[in-house]
């Protein structure tokens, strides 16, 4: 190979075999389906921003993960979320749009961190946001789940649990131990309790706050039952903070509009110690897990936020939104033998001539194209036998043949590839018998 440059993906950047890319397809197209059914409008913002624009927000960490980069004159950078885009989206086009504002967009993003198994570089986002003017309904936080169990569902999963909590009902509990100034350790630590249990959390709290508060907290956090159990012990609790009663009455509202949604209590619940970005979400936040893969952490998050378009506007536009960071879920399910990527073609047929006349083969995979099926052709000088096999390889069910004989009689040869079975029919009984498999 000498002279040749050795190909090669850059790390962190995800291609698939075309039957990895089918089911990849298929996950995507079963989102957007979701996503529509709830009526929300399809939005496609530039990969490529302006940088001062979509940097307005960043700092920390995230800028230091943008890819940014100068094009002549202008400073251009990558999104690296498709909530930024969102929030200038909905500026920019402020006049022209319908609020609330209902949008889905499913589509890459970049962030320059180190890749990792199961993290990219570039990976697909699948947003749904509400956007309201001045206010937003508290009902709309309830309809996301909705949308996260019809989503899934339709996915294939059957064992999965949104957790729902309410950053009111945390900072309040803070603000009343007046422990403000602590609450992002606190948090830190909560964070920690299913890897280090309970007890091990109750000792780190206690290494910097006073046992009595502790006690209120650890008590906070072991709130079990249902979810009506949940909210009359938190009433019970009798916390006198305003930030804590709002927060509440927000999620009482969230859980019985939930239901009237069509959410099975089964598959939802009230966590305690879902919490979320500590400086984004302002109220109701949302973690989902599928309940016996909890290793694969968080498949679907989202809440609400106060004002999305603060760094371009003073219009206060209040929203509510939910990600599925697809790409990651697809290895994570992948990976885990959780799904598998076992069809190798998207053809309902594949029509073979077996002759060196072509003009049949070529007018009955027009007919059946016609016909709403998915055809292809193989038209190669090989043997029988190696265009058996390439059927096989493609996992494609329906083979049509085409010879002398049915060139000369007007007819086709069908065989069904799984049982083996072969007739020779004219086209039309041949769709007839493609179609009741579809």
């Amino acid at each position: 190979m000498k002279g040749k440059i050795q190909p090669k993906t850059l790390p962190g950047f995800m291609e698939l075999l075309p039957n990895e890319q089918i089911l990849f397809n298929k996950m995507k197209e079963t989102i957007q389906k979701s996503y529509e059914k709830y009526g929300f409008l399809p939005l496609n913002t530039p990969i490529i921003e302006d940088a001062k624009v979509l940097l307005a927000k960043a700092g920390g960490e995230t800028e230091k993960q943008i890819y940014r980069f100068e094009k002549g004159e202008n400073d251009l950078a990558l999104r690296f979320d498709l909530t930024v885009p969102l929030a200038k989206y909905v500026t920019e086009y402020y006049d022209k749009l319908s609020f609330p504002f209902k949008r889905y967009q499913i589509g890459k993003v970049y962030r320059g961190e180190k890749p990792q198994r199961g993290r990219y570089r570039e990976f697909y986002q699948c947003d749904v946001d509400i956007i309201g003017d001045g206010k937003l309904s508290i009902i709309n936080d309830a309809e996301l789940p909705a949308i996260i169990y019809n989503t899934f569902k339709n996915l294939g999963f059957d064992d999965f649990t949104i957790c729902i909590n309410n950053r009111k009902i945390l900072n309040g509990l803070f603000y009343s131990l007046k422990l403000e100034n602590e609450s992002a350790e606190i948090l830190r630590i909560i964070d920690k309790i299913d890897k280090i249990g309970k007890d091990e959390v109750e000792n780190e709290l206690l290494k910097t706050i006073e046992k009595e508060k502790v006690d209120t907290i650890i008590k906070f956090i072991s709130i079990d039952g249902t979810n009506n159990d949940k909210v009359k012990a938190l009433e019970d609790l009798n916390i006198d903070n305003e930030t804590f009663q709002e927060g509440l009455s927000e999620i009482k509202q969230v859980v019985k509009f939930i239901k009237i949604f069509g959410v099975p209590e089964e598959y939802f619940k009230i966590d305690l110690t879902i919490a979320r970005g500590l400086d984004y979400y302002t109220g109701t936040v949302y973690e989902t897990f599928l309940n016996k893969y909890k290793n694969l952490g968080s498949i679907c998050s989202g809440g609400r936020y106060d004002n999305l378009v603060e760094y371009y506007t003073d219009r206060k536009m209040p929203g509510v939104g939910i990600s599925i960071g697809l790409s990651r879920l697809f290895f994570q399910l992948v990976d885990s033998n959780i799904i598998s990527a076992d069809k190798e073609s998207i053809s309902d047929v594949l029509v073979m001539s077996m002759t060196d006349d072509y003009d049949m083969c070529a007018e009955i995979a027009r007919k059946l194209r016609d016909e709403g099926l998915n055809v292809q052709t193989n038209i190669e000088d090989q043997k029988l036998g190696k265009k058996f096999k390439y059927a096989d390889n493609l996992n494609v069910k329906y083979v049509i043949i085409i010879g002398e004989d049915e060139i000369k009689n007007n007819v086709v040869t069908l065989k069904n590839m799984t049982s083996g079975n072969q007739i020779t029919v004219k086209l039309e009984e041949a769709v007839k018998e493609i179609k009741k498999d579809k």
